[in-house]
């Protein structure tokens, strides 16, 4: 389908916490219309997060639509169904060893372990677990790393903790492990999966499985770790709620926030048929 400049629209990507959902992480009902017309159009909307699995169906059953999912940052991407398009671990031995670096120099952070679909972590009393779970609504799992994920490795750490505590773990992991991908999702949210994984590449595998070209996508998101994912789509946009850099990172900046529907707004701007 063309927008309203004649290019042609054949996928949506949008990354979740700050893009599709308010600013109490909750599913805008305005957009659900929106959504479910853009389906009806025959145009996939993917989501593309450093959410696991369980924390983006939930989206979608909320929105009622269906399709592929980015996870982890796309260290794991599956398609309509469910099935396995895509997945980058970080190998059990080299996990643990970065547990321990963790564990030894940044103690004052809340660490989270994530394989496939499964979440772990020290304690599920810690706030900020706890404040996680509320986000998600899902519950953590109490448990060892080598006993959860002894034989399929794990895709994404997730530190939680002060703005300055994130920015400095984020230089000190990237130093120290050059070989993984580390990235604030927010100013109190750090994220470490493998080198291997990005949200662009998860976009280009979902584009592969459709038979779409990404020069015939829409991508939005508004974090540092959208970056790569709007740069690999010709027709990108920032959040109006996206710091400086993300918002140079795109083509364009939508007019309104994600408080406000921003994306939805968008997408019927340029898609004229989703107000039919």
């Amino acid at each position: 389908m063309q927008d309203v400049n004649g290019n042609e629209i054949k996928i949506v990507f949008t990354d979740v916490d700050g893009t599709l959902l308010d600013a109490e992480h909750r599913v805008i009902p305005e957009a659900c219309v929106t959504v479910q017309r853009l389906a009806q159009l025959g145009i996939p909307l993917v989501l593309v997060s450093a959410r696991m699995p369980e924390g983006l169906t939930t989206i979608q059953s909320a929105m009622g639509f269906t399709g592929p999912l980015v996870c982890y940052s796309g260290a794991y991407v599956q398609d309509e169904r469910g099935a396995k398009l895509l997945s980058h671990v970080i190998d059990i031995d080299t996990a643990c060893e970065i547990k321990q670096f963790l564990d030894r120099e940044l103690p004052g952070l809340t660490c989270s372990e994530y394989g496939f679909h499964t979440w772990i972590c020290d304690d599920d009393w810690d706030p900020r677990i706890q404040n996680e779970e509320r986000i998600t609504s899902l519950k953590a799992e109490r448990a060892a790393l080598r006993d959860a994920f002894s034989h399929v490795g794990i895709h994404k750490f997730l530190l939680m903790g002060e703005p300055a505590e994130i920015e400095a773990a984020e230089k000190r992991i990237a130093a120290a492990y050059p070989q993984l991908a580390v990235v604030r999702s927010s100013p109190i949210l750090c994220e470490v999966m493998s080198g291997a994984a990005s949200k662009a590449e998860g976009v280009r595998v979902v584009c592969r499985h459709f038979g779409v070209d990404p020069a015939e996508a829409v991508a939005f998101g508004d974090g540092r770790n959208d970056m790569d994912m709007l740069a690999a789509v010709p027709e990108s946009y920032a959040m109006a709620n996206a710091p400086d850099e993300v918002k140079r990172a795109a083509a364009h900046v939508t007019r309104f926030p994600n408080a406000e529907n921003g994306l939805a707004r968008t997408l019927e701007e340029l898609l004229p048929a989703l107000r039919a």
